[in-house]
């Protein structure tokens, strides 16, 4: 007897890529040559962690505001005034033979990433299961459902978004360099229901 059920994906956790579909302007490179850095664990990142500020990179900004409500609107349709807005944002420098760590974003909802500059032969971001593994099988072949680690290639002008818990890190540049711009965000308005007792107001 043959048998084939049909997998439903109860609970995913949604990465959503989206492309800016037009040149990064010059005043953005112009920018972030001008910019002071400090060391990362592994990389290098701006001193300026609201780079969004700079009228420079209107045009990243507004494409990043415009891809964060159509995600916020399609992975959590909120009821009510509620609003996803970015908090911090700055520059990343990945340096050929550098990496950038596994990590998460604390005291944010969505993170993102914009690739000013990355190779799309070989810049990957790699995303991670976490909690306790009951069981650890040898794996024939790897698919979303027993694997550890999932990485999706990237190319320039493309921006990840993705739930800022959701462990994530870039395996050593194979090129030159990759530039990046990672930002984070919170809510405002009136979040929950105050009969219920989860009302807040932010």
């Amino acid at each position: 007897m043959t048998v084939k059920g049909v997998i439903q994906n109860t609970f995913p956790i949604p990465v959503c890529f989206y492309t800016l579909n037009e040149p990064i302007k010059k005043s953005v490179n112009t920018f972030i040559k001008n910019l002071k850095y400090k060391p990362n664990e592994l990389n290098t990142s701006s001193t300026d962690s609201f780079v969004f500020a700079n009228e420079d990179l209107n045009q990243i900004k507004v494409f990043a505001e415009d891809c964060l409500q159509d995600f916020f609107k399609n992975v959590y349709d909120p009821y009510g005034d509620v609003e996803c807005y970015i908090t911090q944002s700055w520059i990343n420098i990945t340096k050929k033979g550098e990496a950038h760590h596994r990590h998460v974003h604390p005291n944010s909802i969505i993170s993102g990433v914009f690739y000013i500059e990355a190779d799309n032969k070989s810049d990957k971001i790699h995303f991670y299961k976490e909690g306790y593994q009951q069981v650890q099988l040898q794996i024939k072949n790897f698919n979303p459902y027993n694997s550890l680690s999932w990485w999706y290639p990237v190319k320039t002008g493309d921006l990840v978004l993705f739930p800022s818990h959701f462990a994530h890190s870039v395996e050593p540049v194979k090129v030159k360099r990759r530039i990046s711009l990672s930002f984070n965000t919170f809510l405002k308005g009136d979040l929950g229901v105050e009969s219920s007792f989860t009302g807040l107001k932010l």
